[in-house]
């Protein structure tokens, strides 16, 4: 990091620390308030699945595509699933054109195993022909703006789309086109702390001057499919616990106000 961009984080720094003394936030949200969420499907024509999220003015794009190929060795049986993100340009002037940098990749992990780890897709309903064919899912993201907390949108988009995603059929194989089939609901929830205040749905400010970071993803029992921690700060397991707890309440609510009346007609 160099001075003028050191110099600037610390103002951040104080500036927000000052505003979490007097129990606010800059944009006038309390410490466990979301920003307002919209999420919209089938917002693109060519895709099986599509949606468009936005967290505040974090916006994210993503686009379900299916193809057919060869199952894994070790589960013939079974559909497979490939997660990507793309950090556009124009979302903010720290991406730059180019390969998937290291940010975009841990980022796409991440949603990748809270869809994966909850078995959110019944994985053997996507088999055409044992041991030969299966249909594979490639979840692409697209990051249109990057206002903060792009896991918490990505992970939102990519499980709306894929809640309304049509597997096509192969006749030749016997394989009816189906909704594809999906068996459980996984909200990613992230809490950040700073100055030992727990804050969720960090803006992009608060996520780059936060102690730490904890990104949570819950499934609709509240049982965890993923968890990733950054940031110096160590963290205690009964402050493990709220985070966990917090995440759990808010991925519930955003699990019935967004995603509950989804379906394969928008």
């Amino acid at each position: 990091m160099n001075m003028p961009n050191e110099i600037l984080s610390a103002l951040k720094k104080d500036y927000i620390h000052n505003l979490i003394v007097e129990g606010k936030r800059a944009d006038g949200r309390s410490f466990t308030e979301m920003r307002d969420i919209s999420v919209k499907t089938h917002v693109i024509d060519k895709a099986e699945g599509s949606a468009y999220v936005k967290y505040g003015e974090t916006k994210v794009l993503v686009g379900i595509k299916l193809q057919k190929g060869s199952p894994f060795p070790d589960s013939p049986n079974s559909g497979i699933i490939m997660t990507g993100m793309e950090l556009n340009p124009l979302a903010s002037p720290d991406f730059e054109a180019g390969p998937p940098r290291e940010e975009s990749i841990e980022m796409s992990r991440i949603v990748d195993r809270g869809i994966r780890e909850s078995h959110s897709i019944d994985l053997e309903k996507l088999c055409i022909k044992e041991g030969e064919l299966v249909w594979m899912v490639f979840v692409d993201i697209s990051i249109i703006n990057d206002a903060g907390n792009l896991v918490d949108a990505s992970c939102l988009a990519s499980i709306a789309a894929l809640m309304t995603t049509i597997v096509p059929a192969d006749e030749a194989n016997g394989f009816e086109s189906i909704p594809l089939p999906m068996q459980n609901i996984p909200v990613g929830v992230t809490v950040v702390s700073i100055d030992n205040t727990l804050i969720l749905d960090p803006t992009l400010d608060e996520g780059t001057v936060c102690d730490t970071k904890l990104m949570i993803i819950t499934e609709q029992d509240g049982a965890l499919s993923g968890m990733q921690k950054s940031g110096a700060e160590p963290l205690l397991p009964e402050r493990v616990i709220e985070m966990v707890n917090l995440a759990r309440e808010k991925g519930a609510e955003i699990r019935e106000r967004y995603l509950s009346n989804l379906s394969i007609r928008g």
